[in-house]
């Protein structure tokens, strides 16, 4: 049984039908993580192909279905990247304007020249480019959902060599977020150089 989801290209093909013919989807996970970089995703989909089964939002998906399906973006996507921002940066510039930041990154890192930007919840002010915020857009584009699982992937996999520098921490199971053990980890050990120390708790 497929799974169903109100994942669609109806934004990208409105863009296109707009004279815009590269269109990338970017979002960004690890807004609300203690600990680790904030990692964004930008990825220009094949519109004419089918999309990849059951791509939805990352969060809603299992660590397998969502390695699956971020194989099969980077391997059939026109330009997939990622753009990452770390803790001294985020507690250095805030944690939104270091989430823009790593978008703005993503977005240069792209291998082909987006013409314009579906993006998830912001604006980027410092990009050109023509580009529009979708509320929850990685439920309803399949681009910016794309983007959230080639970002979701790339900093579960970062968080797990993290977590075999600093083991104590717990991070392979968290990736970061403030659950009740890594609050006790960090009242046992202390912060890491990998913790942001704006952020409430971890100081």
């Amino acid at each position: 049984m497929k799974l169903q989801t109100k994942i669609g290209l109806d934004f990208e093909k409105r863009a296109h039908a707009d004279g815009f013919r590269i269109v990338a989807g970017i979002d960004e996970v690890g807004r609300g993580c203690l600990a680790g970089p904030v990692v964004a995703g930008a990825v220009i989909l094949k519109t004419a192909e089918p999309l990849p089964e059951g791509i939805n939002d990352s969060k809603k998906l299992s660590k397998k279905k969502r390695n699956t399906i971020a194989r099969e973006v980077r391997a059939r996507a026109i330009a997939w990247s990622v753009g990452e921002v770390q803790a001294e940066e985020i507690d250095r510039i805030n944690i939104l304007e270091a989430t823009k930041r790593a978008m703005s990154i993503a977005i240069g890192n792209l291998s082909t020249a987006p013409e314009y930007l579906l993006i998830d919840a912001l604006e980027l002010e410092s990009v050109s480019l023509p580009q529009k915020a979708i509320i929850k857009g990685d439920a309803v584009s399949a681009s910016i959902a794309a983007a959230s699982i080639v970002a979701k992937v790339y900093r579960d996999n970062l968080m797990q060599e993290y977590d075999e520098r600093y083991p104590e921490y717990g991070f392979a199971s968290h990736v970061g977020y403030g659950t009740k053990a890594h609050f006790e980890a960090i009242r046992s050990n202390g912060p890491t150089p990998i913790h942001r120390k704006s952020f409430k708790g971890v100081l």
